[in-house]
């Protein structure tokens, strides 16, 4: 797995587009600034739910934009799996952000989670002469 960025809590507030304030957690991800809400977050680790990752902008305060991704609790429940639509697939390990969450480290480590492509080992192997049949309509 790639190093792809990191979680940070900077304890900062954050308006949404009708401008109400949220506090939220900020991820950088391979150069790009986004922002999941704090209280979202905390469903999401609840439960099996997903939340929006959003962009967020600095302009004397920070704003909410657009929504980027979605993020959720992997299967295992070890690991917060983010989803950013341009990027691709991340993960974060749950101890490591709730660290950050709970001001016991400063930056949790974001890694990008590997494209599945098909292994020539997976690739199923015909013998020599031997063709595959398929249902054609």
């Amino acid at each position: 797995m790639q190093k792809s960025g990191y979680f940070r809590k900077t304890g900062c507030i954050a308006y949404d587009s009708d401008g109400k304030p949220h506090m939220v957690i900020e991820l950088h991800v391979r150069g790009e600034r986004f922002a999941i809400r704090l209280a979202d977050l905390a469903r999401a680790l609840a439960g099996r739910v997903h939340v929006q990752v959003e962009s967020l902008a600095h302009n004397w305060k920070y704003y909410l934009g657009s929504v980027n991704g979605l993020a959720k609790l992997s299967a295992s429940g070890k690991a917060l799996n983010i989803d950013i639509f341009e990027c691709g697939s991340f993960t974060v390990s749950l101890n490591s952000l709730r660290a950050v969450i709970y001001g016991r480290d400063r930056m949790a480590v974001i890694v990008k989670i590997p494209e599945d492509s098909p292994s020539p080992a997976r690739q199923k192997k015909y013998p020599y002469g031997q063709q595959q049949i398929s249902a054609k309509a």
